[in-house]
């Protein structure tokens, strides 16, 4: 397949090719992965253990000193270049975090060991990096991730491009976050890496639990060709129950359904316990998993995998700890019944097995069940709408976070309630840009879309006051600008 140039413009290459990037996709589906080098021998073992590293920094209009002119950068290179302020020596550490894994997962190989690791980067992280000129990190991840010798033990997650909190996020620009951030991976990783990438990483594992709003998030996925999702045990209920996973070790499915009566379903990995890095920096989830035993599902024994994921730079024991611990816990898990596994893998061995995905337990995003107690699938959104009210009034438990933009109302109507700056940019996209069906290999497309991902990175969601939500205000003002200059 035909190379992708990683930068167009000056701007990270997140759209316009995608002809390619669907047949990349398409190409990876036929592919297995556990006839590695270091392939596991699944049915001689009691459980396993994955463990996934997130890592973020937004871009913020920070290169001046004047908030309207200054340039868009990576908020690691503003702490480089302030490391007086605040936490901000901290910086060359984060860098160091961010490439380390180029550099553990080559070592424990060359030492004959069975490593693995799934990575989560966000597009703003990897397009602020190159941007900054911290290319040795991109190297160092690009060999990793490009060997094949190395790349067997590596798995790449999938998310949302500018770390966009689904709930809260317009779905149809969620849309454009999943797809930009594949775009952007190709271009830098390749495209037949991108057929590796199945597992989806929702920033901040945050899943909506509007009905509406969490199957537009469950069909993106699966249209974007992701196999697995990874989900927060306390984010969901089962289907039957409504209770949380019981057995969080094994996978489920999650299925929702929309108001219209619609249904998508995607399989689910669960992540146990809380987010505290502690767990991750000191490999606890391999320490659990020693405690496991084979499961039966479906008539059948397996092994159950223990999943977690944190942050892989944030505070001083992911900073310190981690690599003396991966290390430990990488070679000793390496050729013991308790190996270390990426999650596309385990999946893949299960199906070896004849388990299939109808015998995974069913769940739904939590709080659906209230719900569908007071309305049938297929009432339809107006009805939707009334029973959320209702419940809001008699449960205080009850929410629905981050309800968000549908196909059956506009952001664009109804100006005079003042809409927030972030649901401005949308919309105006939205009207002027992809209403038209403006080309995605169009520069004024490209750069409008890089201004919105950016404007919806987590950081500014939660606006509360100060220098955080000035950036945020900054970043839409642009979108708007931008969209109102270039397209009329």
């Amino acid at each position: 397949m035909a190379d992708l140039p990683e930068l167009i413009d000056g701007l990270p290459n997140i759209c316009g090719q995608e002809p390619t990037i669907e047949q990349a996709i398409k190409a990876g589906q036929n592919k297995t992965l556990s006839q590695s080098p270091g392939a596991v021998d699944f049915g001689n073992i009691r459980a396993a253990c994955a463990i996934a590293l997130h890592q973020h920094q937004p871009l913020i209009p920070a290169g001046g000193d004047e908030l309207h002119t200054a340039a868009i950068i990576s908020n690691l290179k503003y702490m480089m270049d302030h490391q007086d302020i605040g936490d901000n020596y901290n910086a060359p550490a984060f860098a160091w975090c961010y490439k380390r894994m180029g550099e553990f997962i080559p070592q424990l190989i060359h030492e004959g060991k069975s490593p693995r690791v799934m990575l989560e980067y966000s597009g703003t992280l990897l397009y602020g990096l190159r941007q900054m000129g911290e290319d040795h990190v991109l190297d160092a991840l690009k060999g990793m991730t490009m060997n094949p010798d190395y790349n067997w033990a590596v798995e790449w997650l999938g998310m949302p491009w500018g770390h966009a909190v689904a709930p809260s996020t317009p779905v149809q620009d969620y849309r454009l976050h999943v797809k930009a951030f594949q775009h952007h991976f190709a271009a830098l990783f390749g495209t037949e890496a991108l057929e590796r990438v199945r597992g989806f990483s929702p920033s901040e594992m945050a899943l909506p639990n509007h009905p509406d709003v969490a199957y537009e998030f469950v069909k993106t996925l699966n249209d974007c060709g992701f196999q697995w999702v990874l989900v927060q045990e306390h984010s969901v209920e089962q289907t039957d129950n409504g209770w949380h996973p019981q057995r969080p070790h094994l996978p489920h499915r999650l299925v929702c359904t929309n108001s219209k009566g619609e249904t998508a379903s995607i399989i689910a990995l669960v992540k146990t316990q809380g987010s505290d890095t502690k767990l991750v920096a000191q490999m606890q989830p391999w320490y659990e998993a020693q405690s496991l035993q084979r499961w039966e599902l479906a008539g059948k024994q397996v092994p159950p995998l223990v999943t977690q994921i944190a942050d892989g730079e944030n505070g001083g024991v992911m900073m310190n700890e981690f690599p003396d611990k991966f290390f430990e816990a990488a070679r000793n898990a390496s050729g013991s019944d308790v190996p270390l596994m990426n999650g596309s893998e385990y999946l893949e061995h299960l199906f070896a097995m004849g388990i299939k995905e109808s015998d995974f337990t069913e769940i739904r995003p939590v709080q659906q069940g209230k719900i569908w107690e007071q309305m049938q699938p297929g009432d339809g959104p107006e009805k939707l709408a009334k029973v959320i009210d209702e419940l809001k009034q008699s449960d205080h438990q009850f929410h629905m976070d981050g309800a968000s933009w549908t196909n059956d109302l506009s952001w664009v109507k109804g100006y005079d309630n003042v809409l927030g700056p972030m649901e401005e940019a949308s919309s105006v996209f939205h009207e002027k840009v992809l209403k038209p069906n403006t080309p995605t290999d169009d520069p004024n497309y490209r750069n409008a879309l890089y201004h919105l991902m950016a404007s919806q990175t987590s950081c500014y969601r939660y606006w509360g006051q100060g220098q955080w939500t000035d950036y945020g205000r900054e970043i839409c003002r642009r979108v708007t600008e931008i969209v109102k200059h270039d397209f009329g």
